[in-house]
This record gives structure tokens, sequence and C-alpha cells, in this order.
């Protein structure tokens, strides 16, 4: 054999246990992606803001391009959503569960159509919002990836800035996305009434990991929009990357 058929049978060994260490890994693994929700619930966002925020999020969950990518893979993806503001406001709205079947898709939808804000005075915290999902992921199922999915419409004005906890706390192996949501704020957000460029913000000092992304939305009436489109991205990253990049 030549020195070019010797490379290439190298090549193909190593494809090949490659491709097997991947499966491996993959049953070892309960499930193929743990993805936690985090809803920015801090005073710039209103009562009517909230309502379609958590709506929005309910509708997304059960569109049919998003249900199906859940269930494109036979593992089962884990499901977390909680919701942020102040520095010491996070409270979990839904804790982990895995979604075997569409059913569970829909009882998580209806759970959060049911909940409501517990505190519509605080700041924005994404600092600590941050640091909360990292002890959620933390105690969370063992998954083959983890992405957090951090939804808001300002900037970082109360504790921790989102740098610090990302050098403190532990985020290996954690994709962070986010979905900027523009807005001028209401009357309520003394830091948060005068346009911003929140995307721009959310690129710079929020998402972290490999192939992270900022989706945004218009407004809150465009958040269900946004919230679906995101959804199926982080489902289906192969899928959803093919489809929008073709002409």
């Amino acid at each position: 054999m030549d020195q070019y058929g010797q490379r290439r049978t190298l090549v193909i060994r190593a494809f090949a246990l490659g491709s097997l260490l991947m499966a491996a890994q993959a049953e070892a693994a309960e499930c193929r992606l743990a993805l936690a929700l985090a809803l920015d619930v801090s005073s710039s966002v209103d009562t009517l803001e909230d309502t379609f925020q958590r709506r929005g999020l309910a509708n997304a969950l059960i569109a049919p391009d998003v249900e199906r990518a859940f269930f494109l893979s036979p593992q089962p993806v884990a499901l977390a959503v909680f919701e942020w503001s102040g520095a010491k406001h996070q409270r979990l709205l839904v804790d982990w569960r895995m979604i075997d079947t569409p059913q569970d898709l829909l009882d998580v939808a209806e759970l959060l159509r049911a909940s409501k804000r517990t505190n519509n005075t605080e700041a924005t915290a994404l600092g600590q919002a941050l640091a909360y999902a990292s002890a959620l992921m933390a105690n969370g199922p063992d998954c083959t990836a983890k992405t957090l999915d951090v939804s808001g419409d300002g900037k970082n004005n109360d504790g921790f800035p989102p740098d610090k906890a990302y050098k403190y706390f532990p985020f290996e192996n954690i994709t962070v996305n986010g979905l900027a949501i523009k807005t001028v704020g209401t009357s309520m957000a003394a830091f948060t009434a005068v346009p911003i460029d929140i995307a721009g913000y959310y690129r710079r000092e929020v998402i972290r990991g490999p192939n992270a992304f900022v989706e945004e939305a218009q407004n809150y009436g465009d958040y269900e929009r946004a919230m679906t489109r995101k959804l199926e991205r982080e489902l289906a990253p192969l899928a959803v990357t093919m489809k929008m990049d073709q002409p």
C-alpha cells in the first residue's frame, strides 16, 4: 500500500472511531439537549408585555415546526423555565422536565399560560440571572448539549454584570443565546425608558459559546414569532441553518 493509501486508511479509521465515541456519548446521556428559558420580568416589562411574553412562549413551544424540532431525534430534550428581574428575584416556573411526547409540551405550555409574575418593581440583574441559570444547569439532567435562552429588553443595571457571572460561575459546555426585545420601556422603567441597541448589547455582553446567537423581537407583540424562530434554531441547528442559507 502506498503512502496515500495508508493515510486514507488512517483517516477512515479515525472517522469511524470518532463516530463510535460520539454514539457512545449520546447513549450515555439522558437527553440530547438541556434547554433553560429565562424570561425578563423587570420593571421595564409592563403587565400587557408580560402577558405577551408568557403567552408567546407557550404558543411557540407548541408551534408545529417547533414541535417537530423537539422530536427530530429519539433522544428527548429536557426543558426548564424561570423568570428573572432584580438581583434577588429569580423564580422557577417549570422545573426540569423531559419532553418525551407532544403532551409534555402541551403541559408546559399550559403551565406557562397559567403562571403569574410575583414582582414588577425590580431592576434588571442579568448577571444574577446568569448565575442562577448556571446552578440550574448544574442540577439538571445529564444531556449531550446545554443551552440557556435569555430574553430581555434592557441592559444590566443591578447587581454584578454578565462578565462577572461568566468569570465566577461555571459555564463550561453551556451555550447562551439571547432574545433581545426592542422597546423604549414604560413609565416605571427609569433605566430603560430610552431607545437602546438591545440586540447589540446582548451580542457584546450576554451570548456565549460556540454558534451562540441573538434573535431580535421588534416589540413584545413580535415576541412569539421571534421565540418560535429561535427555538427552531436551537433545537435543530443544522437543519435550520441549511434552510436559512438557502436563497
